[in-house]
């Protein structure tokens, strides 16, 4: 898959922004359940106060406060509060904000009390806890000693109406000391959250002592947080918007790029590269190969990068809140890791074999569907269905098998999560119980779980997808990295203007990749400009074999083959091509038109030039034939022509080139001898000054020409004239004599 990586690098802008939006998108959705904890834990059950320590209170107040604090604590909050007076600032502000201040002393924090927020709130904190306490100890005098005594406090019996603070500040140091740490002491296991969560009663009731509108800042509080999730949630879905965009654009343009790769790489192959991959697999692995791997580019921009920033970024979120149950997230991911695994080991091997079997049904629906006419011919019909029914079985049963394990998946998934959620509620409970937690804490971790746990789902199914699209990537890899044995020389040597056409055989010698023996072997002969050279033989003596050695389709392995006494490897490609007409054996006709068609050898060819080509190839007369003449439709294959309109019209397509070589593959074996013989009459005018090459089973078709080749088992047996092979050659005098009598012969 790692080969293909270099079809990216057209988008790397497009990654580099995916990947900077995917971040954003996910530090956006991480801090929502913290604002949720927020609105919970502040807006709720605090009312809207977010620091102990309170930002305007009476002066009589702070001193009561600082009773009990230690000295340095009492040091500390004075250099930190001071009086408010016209002289401040924001005195305007804080008196509209809080209307007692006008009557009565108040102090508020200065700026370096807001430089360490937090250290203030811890001392403020307990210290605003110790004075509520007392207060709440001193009105109900009944209950006092009680209370005081559950707290560890030692207080004298006190009649009814006397001020705890008068007498506390008359006591002796060492039992007001006693008594400031055995108030306090209950607060020393409370974090900083719990302080300030404990304290925040004390600091609204000292609020609305200085007259100030508590319910308006408690709903302030959530409004401004609740603007910033759905302000945040807008972000996550212009950013999804975006992702979405580029992980399209650049999945798209990275399987355009691919698949135009790998056509341009099927296309410089030879004959020989070919014959490694079969059409259907070439098919299967340009289309349903390609999507896997566009899909896995897109899964990758979507899911792949954004999973683990989610998982990460969850799971330090998530310990952050409540680090004391950091063991259930790491429970459940354990949990989906080994069904991971699990899943892992029994469907990914499956995957290749799937592509395999893609590719065998292709190739068993081509040759049913191509060889339609012979299955009915034959009255095979139900033999190709049953050949198809295991094609297709064998497919269905391998993705019915990984379907199964695949869907067993969400209900595993489904439990793992239930199963988290109720033990977070379960233990977070617990926690709130002994003030350890706070409920939005709860909340917010029980988002951050869920978190964690999709954005391991989603990593879980890349592990299954990501073999399965690496399958198919080392399938197009293997295309790819296919050198074609045919290749343009370093330095091309331009032939000589005008092109005579002399092609001449020197110790020619083929053998096919892989084969023992040599196909071809010993070929000495000259192909001469304004003749025609016949090559005939047995089935299977090598005749298409010389075809394709012409325009290079597969190279020599001994020996050369020259071009007007240039070899053909020091040509450029196409200017041998250009140079050499060929009419294969198969005849093959291009889905559009007529006129398409033959234009197919010379784009720019004039009108009067198809019809001179159409004429020659005996095909003018079934083409006026039809009622739109040359726009006629030619459907793919050229199936709806007959075999010899097929032949006649791809000889024509082959002259309309006007090449100085022209090579007929057994080109005039669907033709009747009175169209063979008007053909070859009106070739020889037409070509009179090219280079005929002329393959045929048919000794009437070439008894005329001036020199025959014989093959036989590859090799040269005979070269001559019909004369001179009747009288020399026992090869040639073997097939003409299965062919025609003695009389017709002479």
């Amino acid at each position: 898959m790692h080969k293909l990586v270099r079809f990216l690098k057209p988008y790397w802008w497009m990654l580099l922004l995916n990947v900077a939006l995917l971040f954003a998108q996910a530090n956006a959705d991480l801090a929502l359940p913290d604002y949720l904890s927020r609105i919970v834990n502040v807006g709720i059950q605090q009312g809207g106060i977010e620091h102990a320590a309170p930002e305007a209170l009476r002066a009589e107040t702070l001193r009561r406060v600082q009773l009990w604090m230690t000295p340095d604590e009492r040091a500390y909050i004075s250099e930190r509060y001071i009086p408010l007076d016209e002289t401040a600032l924001n005195y305007s502000e804080l008196t509209a904000r809080y209307p007692g201040a006008a009557e009565t002393p108040v102090m508020v924090v200065n700026a370096q009390g807001r430089a360490d927020q937090t250290e203030l709130d811890a001392i403020m904190g307990k210290g605003m806890l110790a004075n509520y306490f007392v207060q709440q100890l001193t009105a109900d005098p009944e209950r006092t000693a009680e209370m005081a005594e559950r707290a560890g406090i030692k207080v004298p019996a006190l009649p009814p109406g006397t001020d705890l603070y008068t007498v506390f500040e008359r006591l002796p140091a060492e039992q007001a000391d006693a008594m400031r740490a055995g108030l306090t002491k209950q607060f020393s296991a409370m974090d900083n959250k719990a302080i300030v969560q404990a304290a925040a009663p004390a600091v609204r009731a000292e609020y609305a002592a200085l007259g100030a509108n508590v319910d308006g800042m408690q709903m302030s509080y959530i409004i401004r947080a609740g603007a910033l999730m759905l302000a945040l949630t807008a972000a996550i879905m212009m950013a999804m918007l975006a992702v979405g965009f580029l992980s399209s654009m650049t999945s798209s343009g990275f399987a355009r790029d691919l698949r135009r790769a790998v056509f341009e790489r099927v296309s410089a192959f030879s004959a020989g590269e070919l014959d490694n991959f079969s059409t259907a697999s070439l098919i299967t692995r340009t289309t349903n190969d390609v999507t896997q791997v566009q899909m896995l580019v897109m899964m990758f921009m979507r899911m792949i990068i954004y999973a683990p920033i989610m998982g990460v970024g969850g799971i330090l979120r998530a310990i952050s809140k409540a680090g004391s149950m950091w063991w259930l997230i790491a429970a459940a991911v354990g949990a989906l890791i080994t069904l991971v695994m699990v899943i892992f080991i029994l469907a990914v091997p499956k995957f290749r074999i799937i592509q395999k079997l893609v590719d065998r049904l292709n190739l068993v629906s081509r040759e049913s569907l191509s060889g339609m006419m012979v299955i009915r011919a034959f009255n095979r019909q139900e033999s190709q269905a049953a050949r198809f029914e295991i094609a297709n079985r064998d497919l269905a049963n391998i993705g019915l098998y990984v379907s199964r394990v695949m869907s067993a998946m969400g209900p595993v998934m489904m439990l793992i999560m239930n199963v988290l959620m109720v033990s977070i509620l379960w233990v977070g409970a617990h926690e709130v119980q002994n003030s350890s937690l706070q409920v939005g804490d709860i909340l917010a971790f029980t988002q951050y779980a869920m978190q964690i746990v999709f954005s391991f789902l989603m990593m879980s199914f890349m592990f299954i997808f990501v073999p399965r699209a690496s399958v198919s990537g080392r399938r197009i890899a293997e295309v790819l990295e296919t050198e074609p044995t045919i290749h343009e020389p370093a330095t091309p040597v331009a032939l000589a203007k005008p092109v005579r056409g002399e092609l001449t055989f020197k110790d020619v010698a083929f053998r096919y990749a892989g084969g023992e023996e040599d196909a071809l072997r010993g070929l000495n002969f000259t192909a001469h400009p304004g003749q025609i050279t016949a090559i005939i033989g047995p089935t299977g003596s090598g005749k298409s074999t010389i075809v394709s050695l012409v325009p290079r389709l597969y190279d020599v392995t001994a020996g050369s083959i020259t071009l007007d006494g240039v070899d053909l490897r020091d040509l450029d490609l196409h200017e041998l091509r250009s140079q050499v007409g060929l009419i294969p054996q198969r005849s093959v006709l291009f889905s559009g038109n007529i006129e398409s068609n033959l234009r197919f050898a010379d784009e720019s060819a004039a009108p009067e030039a198809l019809r001179e080509a159409i004429e020659v190839a005996q095909a003018a007369e079934f083409i006026d034939a039809l009622p739109d003449g040359m726009s006629h439709e030619i459907a793919q294959g050229g199936s709806n022509v007959s075999g010899g309109q097929k032949q006649r019209l791809a000889i024509a397509r082959a002259l309309v080139g006007k090449p100085p070589v022209l090579i007929f593959d057994d080109s005039f074996s669907a033709l009747d001898y009175r169209t063979d013989a008007a053909l070859r009459q009106a070739l020889s005018r037409y070509a009179e000054a090219s280079t005929l090459i002329i393959v045929t089973q048919r000794i009437a078709t070439i008894r005329h020409a001036p020199q025959i080749v014989v093959l036989d088992e590859g090799k040269m047996v005979g070269l001559g004239t019909h004369d001179e092979l009747m009288a020399n050659c026992k090869t040639y005098r073997e097939i003409a004599l299965s062919q025609l009598s003695e009389e017709e012969l002479q």
